[in-house]
């Protein structure tokens, strides 16, 4: 295996862990309430809330998931 093949195959695992963690992430906001619904449409990460669809990158979904949900813990 070559060094290019390498390289992409370790860019490709590491995107697959970060929509995996997004994936999860997204699943306990719905668990908790806090959001409807989510998953990737158009290319952009959408996030159903509060009547509105959000749409954004993936990275930033992933912060604002985690931060809607840090929230939560916080306030009990």
């Amino acid at each position: 295996m070559n060094e290019d093949s390498l390289k992409q195959r370790i860019n490709l695992e590491l995107e697959s862990l970060s929509w995996n963690q997004l994936t999860e992430v997204g699943n306990q906001a719905v668990k908790l309430g806090l959001i409807a619904g989510h998953g990737y449409h158009k290319g952009q990460y959408e996030i159903l809330r509060q009547g509105k669809a959000l749409l954004m990158s993936p990275d930033e979904a992933l912060k604002y998931l985690q931060n809607l949900i840090q929230s939560l813990q916080e306030g009990t």
